[in-house]
């Protein structure tokens, strides 16, 4: 399975020529929405990860696209091809297999309302968990860990992480650090990772992954 990873949240899995994109928001820049889809899943209904404009650009080249988000995603695509999931939802789509996790954002702040949230499982390798730390019931291969965000701290990142123990941990959700802050931050991560026999890496180029 091929992994290629965009700014901030968004990448895509391509496995015999089918290939799934996730979380292409508005500030994934460098994701092309005419590039050959035949799924979409999006976490949750933030603009950094659910973007319409993209969307839209999305099924004019792919109209048999399907999106699979939360219901109060789904409820304002009335016009494309998609499905509501929820946490504990196992699906096969495009050849790949989907197990979803979590059901809620993370606290942003005791004053803004819950929204829904679903972290996913593709394959049984690659774990990404959306704007949430919710573990899954399953080993992961490959981590998607969130690497900064108002919702979080790094601390709890690096304990979401030991929590997981993966072969492989990149980051993600990255895209309000500075070039420097990036840099402060993948060496906590490569720190921690380091010290549970986890290679941390961040990947400029696709990679393969079991």
């Amino acid at each position: 399975m091929k992994l290629t990873k965009y700014e901030h949240a968004c990448f895509t899995v391509e496995k015999d020529n089918r290939i799934i994109v996730v979380d292409p928001g508005a500030f994934s820049t460098d994701f092309d929405p005419t590039t050959p889809i035949d799924a979409v899943i999006i976490t949750h209904q933030h603009a950094d990860h659910f973007s319409l404009d993209i969307l839209t650009a999305m099924h004019t080249s792919n109209p048999e696209i399907l999106i699979l988000a939360d219901q109060s995603v789904v409820s304002q695509l009335p016009d494309y091809h998609t499905k509501a999931v929820t946490a504990g939802d196992k699906l096969a789509v495009a050849g790949f297999s989907l197990d979803f996790y979590g059901g809620i954002h993370a606290e942003i702040h005791h004053t803004m309302p819950l929204i829904p949230n679903v972290g996913v499982m593709i394959d049984s390798l690659l774990y990404y968990p959306g704007d949430s730390f919710a573990l899954p019931d399953q080993p992961v291969d490959t981590l998607a860990l969130p690497a900064a965000a108002p919702w979080m701290k790094v601390s709890e990142a690096i304990d979401f992480l030991s929590n997981i123990k993966p072969r492989l941990a990149f980051p993600t959700h990255d895209a309000i650090l500075s070039d420097t802050g990036k840099q402060v931050n993948d060496s906590m991560f490569a720190h921690a990772a380091n010290s549970i026999g986890t290679i941390y890496q961040r990947l400029n180029e696709p990679i393969q992954i079991k």
